[in-house]
């Protein structure tokens, strides 16, 4: 019997010539990732642990970007424990204010993640990194702890789905759409502990962003993992910014799937999550008239490039409605650099937007946007469960950045075919 991507790569970190779903597996791991929310939990289990050194230095990776700059003396007392733990094990990869970005934007531009890794992470969206082949996967700090004193974790090995992607998406359909219209069609357990693997002619209209978007909102279908076939365009961004070696796993032309699900991208359309589920989609012709209060544009989903030049392509020489406070967060310091000199910022600033220093902040109802009772939110963000961004009474709506853009000049949801004629 084959095997798919994702159970190629497990057995090859097993040390087993393979492996098949349901079965129980100790792996090597390539890279551990916490955040300054998760770090300390793990750092008080090793602690319990009695644990004298971490496996590996440059295999951890300690991203302070939840609560960052520190919104309150809380924050500031997590921050300082993942600081000094960093410092006591002389931990490469740690990165704080100055330096730090939004943990599934950095590791990639950092070279820190690449095809044929095995990664786990204290934090749900860890699944990112299949855009490049990967299999990585979010976990408990408890596991944390463990991957980080030895550098293995547990798995039952996934089954899988196979996503066939087709055809050419039009003008302003991107891979959030794409995403969404999966999480829509299937629901938010339909890949519950199972690989989501893509393939198909039609990822070759999809760009690194793209993928990285649909991969980080695998989780929002309940998958284990998402993980996208290494083509040229994932080695280009590879060679671009890693000196690492990488190893591209295919899946077997016998390997075994739960069920196929073909996806036309010529046949789509900007989408929109309604509140409270990612599932609750409508396609932006079937919404009606929502008025917003707030549009927030970042996020480890969209805060890319990508995603900020096609927001400032909507706003740019238009302003954003008065009633609506509109937030851009640059994913990476090394991102916040490419827009400004691309004069994105500038764009924004002038259309009434405001730039915030990379942070996770709004998305979880952290800071930099935190919604009031009533108010109602379009963002780019992944998750939209009650009180996500604030109050339980407030909402949020999940769409592309193309769709949070025109919909804060237009100040209701709205087709970005509506803004930019």
């Amino acid at each position: 019997m084959g095997m798919t991507m994702t159970q190629k790569i497990l057995a090859a970190h097993a040390g087993l010539e393979s492996v098949s779903a349901g079965q129980l597996i100790e792996a090597d791991l390539d890279l551990v990732l916490g955040n300054d929310i998760t770090t300390p939990v793990a750092i008080r289990e090793m602690d319990k642990m009695k644990v004298q050194d971490v496996f590996h230095k440059d295999k951890i990776a300690l991203v302070m970007d939840h609560f960052t700059p520190n919104k309150d003396i809380k924050s500031a007392q997590n921050c300082k424990m993942v600081r000094e733990f960093a410092k006591k094990y002389d931990i490469t990869n740690y990165f704080d204010v100055g330096c730090m970005g939004i943990e599934h934007a950095l590791l990639p531009e950092k070279g820190l993640t690449v095809a044929g890794d095995a990664i786990i992470g204290a934090d749900s969206h860890t699944c990112t990194y299949g855009a490049l082949g990967a299999f990585s996967t979010g976990v408990g700090s408890t596991d944390m702890a463990a991957g980080m004193a030895t550098g293995k974790a547990w798995f039952k090995v996934p089954s899988a789905i196979r996503f066939e992607i087709t055809g050419k998406p039009s003008k302003w359909v991107s891979g959030k759409d794409v995403i969404l219209h999966i999480i829509g069609k299937i629901g938010v357990d339909g890949a519950l502990y199972k690989s989501m693997e893509f393939t198909g002619d039609g990822i070759r209209y999809l760009s690194m962003d793209d993928r990285f978007t649909i991969a980080n909102m695998a989780i929002e279908a309940g998958g284990k993992n998402g993980i996208f076939p290494v083509d040229d365009v994932t080695v280009v961004y590879m060679k671009e910014h890693s000196i690492r070696e990488y190893k591209v796993y295919e899946a077997d032309a016998d390997a075994v799937y739960d069920e196929v699900i073909t996806v036309d991208l010529s046949a789509l359309k900007p989408t929109v999550s309604f509140p409270h589920l990612p599932e609750n989609t409508r396609t932006i012709d079937e919404c009606p008239e929502i008025v917003i209060d707030q549009a927030v544009i970042g996020s480890c989903t969209n805060g890319r490039l990508d995603d900020l030049r096609i927001a400032a392509e909507i706003l740019k020489d238009k302003k954003v409605a008065k009633h609506v406070r509109c937030i851009v967060i640059p994913a990476t310091q090394e991102i916040y650099m490419q827009s400004m000199k691309e004069g994105l910022l500038e764009t924004f600033i002038k259309a009434g937007a405001i730039v915030s220093t990379p942070t996770c902040g709004p998305c979880l109802g952290g800071h930099m946007g935190c919604l009031a009772e009533g108010e109602r939110c379009i963002s780019t963000t992944n998750r939209n469960f009650v009180g996500r961004m604030g109050h339980v009474d407030s909402e949020v709506y999940l769409a592309s950045p193309a769709v949070a853009a025109a919909s804060a000049v237009l100040g209701r949801i709205a087709d970005p075919g509506e803004v930019v004629k």
